[in-house]
């Protein structure tokens, strides 16, 4: 609270060290609101819950006006306006401003290298031309950071923490010319950052993070000599990037990931023209003309050919997220997030993908997030190795574009239509070393276009009539590794699997016992045979007796009036109460 006081001034970076405050009170101040003042009142209408009641006292024009209420344009300072020449509004003294104790200051030059600092120190005196704050801890740059400071040339910020930085930051420096950001996090450039900064003439963004550039970034940048984009993720660069660096002498663009594709034509010939990128800039992909020189490369090799277009079509307004997601490893169009341990899809994928790599993972259950549909471009997903035992309906919404699906490895015990949904183009059906026990005709509903289906080291005993109707594309099964109990309701396999020959293999019988291991298509019909306990279809889990009630494993047949033991009691029971003369017996 800082009510009831004489306060007239209120400095651009006064609340920078206090993100969290929730509580403000500058009523009954002497708030002078001239263009000074003019960022508390954007600062207090983005923060309406506090700082209410906060009144300008001068000049008389705005006294009584709430500061948030003020329209920007009427904080104006005397020296704007004509006529006003004599007149002096209130300002923090200059001299009054000492020397953060962590720093040194000399020649309106501050020091604050290598001292520990988590945050840009505030108050610093407004006559500075000169800061250095290398080597430090800092992990944000505040709106208004350095606005104050109207003399500022020179700002280092350089091996920090950094990963955001205000649109606002470095708002009002007209007389900087050397900005050095390099060695942080940053993985963006926020739109209008270097606005107004007109007579930058160096500007160090090397050793960052760095995936995308708006093609407006540095619009006014027109006396800028060195830039540095050194060793960032840039995969792209927009055209017409480098056009407002009128006076451009050394550019360096080396150490980044840059798809040749036909986004990037106009960089080769932009370099051939303008040989001022002197650090060797070099394609990362496609493989034909990765770790080749961009200058040196002919303009037609540039060309975009299927997944290469993908990643850089909306490159200059960064519409593409081009982040590679935690974990993962991002390659061309192809996402690598392999053996990381992961207990779910991750929510933010590039939608460039068209290979995601999400084997040997922790995931168990694949949710219906609907993060394929923000993935147009996506072909292949392997889900191999992990532990899913359920698949979700609608998972897979907005797939159409796979071709191939790798399940192997995991723990699934059923598998039904239902649960690929959305893969209407799929070719490539991978369910190898699961737990199905079951093929029932409604399991690959809708998979029209699946070619390769491999079923192989599953728990299958029987398969119904007419499970592979739907699959009218198939040209390969896999069926091998399988404990097939060869009855009656098998026998259509055996005349199925002899007509289409499309079976990898010879998968065999291990029921009945004179049968077992013979190969399915080589028993004759008059020896699939059943006898009264045979099923004659699939059973999706453990059934209970009609006359029953079953929890868990408890089966519950009490007071029901049987005479015989019920049939379908589940062969895992654990607990079966049967009154003692309840049932009629037979030798």
């Amino acid at each position: 609270t800082l009510n009831n006081n004489n306060i007239s001034r209120i400095l651009v970076t006064s609340f920078n060290h206090m993100p969290k405050i929730r509580t403000l009170r500058l009523h009954s101040n002497h708030l002078y609101c001239d263009c000074h003042l003019a960022w508390l009142s954007d600062w207090l209408r983005q923060r309406r819950t506090i700082g209410q009641f906060t009144l300008c006292m001068a000049p008389v024009q705005l006294r009584g006006f709430n500061v948030a209420d003020v329209q920007k344009k009427e904080y104006v300072c005397p020296e704007d306006r004509p006529g006003y020449e004599m007149i002096k509004s209130p300002s923090c003294n200059a001299n009054s401003l000492s020397c953060p104790s962590a720093c040194t200051c000399s020649n309106n030059i501050v020091d604050c290298r290598g001292k520990g600092l988590m945050e840009i120190p505030a108050n610093l005196p407004e006559g500075i031309v000169e800061i250095r704050l290398e080597q430090n801890s800092i992990k944000s740059i505040p709106a208004g950071a350095f606005t104050q400071y109207k003399k500022l040339k020179r700002i280092d910020i350089s091996k920090n923490q950094i990963s955001d930085i205000a649109p606002d930051a470095f708002q009002g420096l007209k007389s900087l010319t050397s900005l050095v950001l390099y060695g942080n996090k940053i993985t963006e450039i926020a739109k209008g950052l270097f606005d107004g900064l007109v007579s930058l003439q160096l500007l160090l963004l090397n050793a960052n993070k760095i995936n995308c550039l708006r093609v407006n970034t540095f619009q006014d940048l027109q006396n800028l000599n060195l830039l540095s984009l050194y060793d960032n993720k840039l995969q792209t660069i927009s055209k017409g990037l480098f056009a407002p660096l009128q006076s451009i002498q050394t550019l360096h663009l080396a150490q980044n990931p840059f798809v040749c594709d036909c986004h990037l034509k106009w960089l080769a010939d932009y370099l051939q023209d303008n040989p001022i990128e002197t650090s060797g800039a070099r394609c990362s992909s496609p493989r034909r003309l990765a770790n080749k020189r961009i200058s040196q490369i002919k303009s037609k090799k540039f060309r975009c050919s299927g997944s290469e277009d993908y990643r850089s079509r909306f490159s200059s307004e960064c519409f593409m997220d081009l982040v590679c997601p935690e974990k993962c490893r991002c390659e061309g169009t192809i996402v690598d997030c392999a053996n990381q341990k992961l207990a779910r899809i991750p929510s933010h994928l590039p939608e460039y993908v068209t290979d995601l790599r999400l084997n040997d993972n922790d995931i168990s259950v694949l949710e219906a997030t609907g993060i394929f549909k923000k993935l147009p471009n996506l072909r292949k997903i392997n889900l191999s190795n992990n532990k899913i035992k359920e698949v979700r309906e609608g998972a897979f919404d907005g797939a159409a574009s796979v071709q191939e699906l790798m399940l192997t490895g995991n723990q699934l015990e059923t598998v039904h239509g239902r649960m690929f949904r959305g893969l209407s183009g799929l070719k490539t059906l991978m369910l190898r070393s699961n737990l199905v026990s079951c093929v029932s005709n409604d399991t690959f509903a809708g998979l029209t276009s699946v070619r390769l289906l491999s079923l192989y080291d599953n728990r299958i005993t029987t398969i119904t009539p007419g499970a592979f109707t739907t699959l009218v594309s198939l040209s390969t099964i896999n069926l091998l590794s399988n404990p097939f109990n060869c009855n009656c309701y098998l026998a259509w396999l055996g005349k199925w699997l002899r007509k289409r020959r499309i079976v990898s293999g010879n998968p065999r019988c291990q029921k009945p016992f004179f049968l077992k291991e013979i190969p399915i298509q080589d028993v004759a019909i008059q020896d699939f045979t059943c006898d009264g306990n045979d099923e004659s279809s699939c059973q999706l889990g453990p059934r209970c007796p009609e006359q029953c009630t079953c929890v868990d494993t408890v089966v519950r047949c009490s007071n029901k009036g049987l005479r015989t033991l019920p049939k379908g009691i589940p062969k895992d029971v654990t607990e079966l109460p049967l009154p003692p003369t309840s049932f009629t017996l037979y030798p």
